[in-house]
């Protein structure tokens, strides 16, 4: 490994001191940041010449550390995965990659901006046990999966910032998404709270896959033995992966069969066979392998898109675990008719179809004959046009309008103020067959925050349109466009720079300024095919006198004929 590869541990704690071990054993340790003093003690002594930090930013600022692995809390891996794409370090997450998806999103978006390596700590599938599993069922020696369930059960260690569905469940959702190659088309969990009234310390969850696959996690942190069990039920054979086990007993294939005699399903049972794997431990193939991306610039076997999926499903057990808690509400409090208190604080007209799962936010209207699928989250304020499909886990942000006749599918994200004309196509496959499966390859494509999509453009799959963007009517977009920018034409091509209040922009002086004539604000190329505002930032709100629209068409028209623009 070359000397300039340095990697900085974020975090020493529970499983962070696992990561400062391997990184230290390899050789490439550089810092250990944590602003706990205790798990700092002692590491001088097993770290010699390693620097020991509580200070974050001197970890971004040194220019000798190439990766940032963060083993904090579930909930500080957003922001503290952000600020270090921000700093252009190459990032390994622990699991999960965050605790919304809007925030996984905006990672995998930063990391794809900035050309880091994002990796999420997902590391069962680095376990050579698991790889032999995975090798065995995809090449169709165990015969045709049929389901899969797993045990991942112990007495401790309780968290309380977050369920043993979020603390444990990832491993095993991973393991079954990378097995069945598909993502589920329905997720049902149950659980149960007993040490705090708002954490689940026990869940089960169901999911059932396209294919027809069915998987089972259940999971607790309030078991009397500590079980870690994988186990397929194929056509030809079952396998079992424990964990648990000398590494010589690991996998356990069982030739059982079903005969049917006078119609009736006899099973013959069949001695157990251990497949032997390699001893290695996991985590150490794990840090080489973040090691190897870095060096190579190839993406992580479980990159940010396998975190995002996974977290997808994650939040889908979440929601049907709240779901299922609001419905052991008292038979009368269910019959009871809703108090004006109660009523949803959005509307839906009569015609349209919100499923159970879907989440609308406040003030959001949904009109004739539209329908959001379950997962799908509608922020505040939007409006739903008629005949309008948001399809399953979209992700749609506040004050969103879309017209009539759209359907937004599944693996796309649309930011706060963004605008889609009518009859506007999206898509999320870029070669689609009728025969051909294609869920698991479903593309990202990402509409950011302000942007304007004209009346029966199209966007194809896998593109980012930038902020107050603006794709003009009948437009074809073929790949990524600019902030700022306006293009027209098939393929879209730039033919010129639009502001943030939809008005096209013209050089105005000699240092290549130009002014919106209705808000007055000035904007400027920092850079080829970059534009920014200079009076206001990007993420700034406008100002309200500027957002309601004060100035009448005529006297715009006339101060536009004046200004030349």
């Amino acid at each position: 490994m070359p000397d300039e590869k340095r990697i900085a541990v974020i975090g020493s704690g529970f499983w962070g001191k696992n990561l400062v071990r391997n990184y230290q054993q390899l050789g490439v340790l550089r810092t250990v940041c944590d602003n706990d003093v205790s798990h700092l003690a002692g590491l001088d002594q097993q770290c010699p010449g390693v620097t020991l930090t509580g200070d974050y930013d001197s970890v971004l600022a040194d220019p000798g550390v190439a990766g940032v692995v963060i083993a904090l809390p579930a909930a500080l891996h957003y922001e503290f995965g952000r600020r270090a794409l921000l700093a252009s370090k190459d990032i390994y997450v622990e699991k999960p990659l965050a605790l919304d998806l809007r925030h996984a999103r905006d990672l995998i978006t930063l990391a794809q901006e900035r050309q880091r390596i994002l990796m999420v700590g997902h590391v069962l599938h680095y376990h050579p046990a698991f790889i032999e599993l995975k090798r065995m069922a995809q090449t169709g020696e165990l015969g045709r999966l049929q389901y899969i369930y797993s045990n991942r059960l112990s007495l401790g260690k309780i968290r309380r910032e977050e369920s043993s569905l979020w603390s444990f469940a990832p491993h095993d959702i991973s393991m079954i998404l990378s097995l069945t190659s598909e993502m589920p088309d329905d997720v049902v969990a149950h659980g149960g709270s007993y040490l705090h009234s708002t954490i689940a310390d026990v869940t089960m969850t169901h999911l059932s896959f396209p294919g027809g696959v069915r998987g089972h996690i259940f999971v607790s942190w309030l078991h009397p033995f500590k079980e870690q069990k994988l186990v397929i039920v194929a056509d030809d054979r079952m396998a079992v992966f424990e964990d648990t086990q000398p590494w010589e007993r690991k996998i356990a294939l069982y030739p059982h069969s079903i005969k049917w005699q006078m119609g009736m399903p006899i099973p013959e049972r069949a001695e157990a066979v251990y497949v032997p794997v390699p001893p290695q431990e996991p985590l150490t193939a794990e840090c080489r392998h973040f090691l190897e991306c870095i060096d190579s610039r190839k993406a992580p076997l479980t990159d940010g898109q396998e975190g995002y999926r996974v977290l997808e499903v994650l939040d889908r057990a979440q929601r049907s675990l709240e779901r299922g808690s609001r419905a052991t509400t008292t038979a009368a409090a269910q019959a009871a008719p809703p108090t004006p208190t109660e009523r949803k604080p959005y509307f839906v007209h009569d015609t349209a179809r919100v499923d159970e799962l879907a989440r609308i936010g406040a003030g959001t209207q949904i009109w004739h004959f539209s329908h959001v699928l379950d997962g799908a989250r509608v922020g505040a304020g939007c409006v739903l046009g008629q005949n309008v499909s948001i399809g399953n886990d979209v992700v749609i942000g506040d004050n969103v309008k879309i017209q009539n006749n759209v359907s937004v599918y599944t693996g796309t994200t649309i930011e706060d103020d963004v605008f889609l004309g009518p009859s506007c196509v999206l898509t999320n496959v870029t070669n689609p067959r009728a025969q051909v499966n294609r869920r698991k390859l479903y593309e990202e494509t990402l509409i950011r925050r302000g942007a304007t999509v004209g009346a029966n453009a199209t966007i194809v799959c896998g593109v980012t349109l930038g902020r107050y963007a603006f794709i003009a009517a009948g437009a074809v977009v073929t790949r990524s466009v600019p902030d700022y920018a306006l293009v027209a034409g098939n393929p879209a091509r730039p033919v010129g720079w639009m502001s943030r209040h939809g008005h096209r922009l013209q050089r105005a002086d000699p240092a290549g300024v130009m002014v919106c004539p209705e808000s007055g604000l000035r904007y400027r190329e920092t850079a080829p095919e970059v534009l920014r505002c200079l009076d206001l930032d990007e993420d700034a709100p406008l100002p309200e006198r500027l957002r309601t629209g004060q100035i009448s068409y005529d006297e715009l028209k006339a101060r536009s004929t004046r200004s030349g623009t």
